[in-house]
């Protein structure tokens, strides 16, 4: 199992903080189809993914145990 995040609005997205998934062996690009297919209006084009507290790359797999965090783009000023 993987240990989901959703920082910011995205929890709003999703209405969750957290959850776990079933998604171990797959690639963190894998991950971004089954998050858009489960929440239609996640705006995955502007997400980064860390997984393990590291940004991710697409051909990253997810090994049982990980954690991944769904982070928005950030603004400041």
């Amino acid at each position: 199992m993987i240990k989901l995040y959703y920082f910011a609005g995205l929890r709003e997205v999703t209405g969750k903080s957290e959850e776990m998934a079933d998604l171990a062996g797959q690639t963190v690009e894998e991950l971004c189809s089954w998050i858009t297919d489960k929440y239609r209006d996640m705006p995955i084009e502007s997400i980064r993914v860390a997984l393990n507290e590291e940004y991710a790359l697409p051909t990253d797999v997810l090994q049982d145990g990980d954690t991944a965090a769904f982070i928005p783009p950030v603004s400041g000023g």
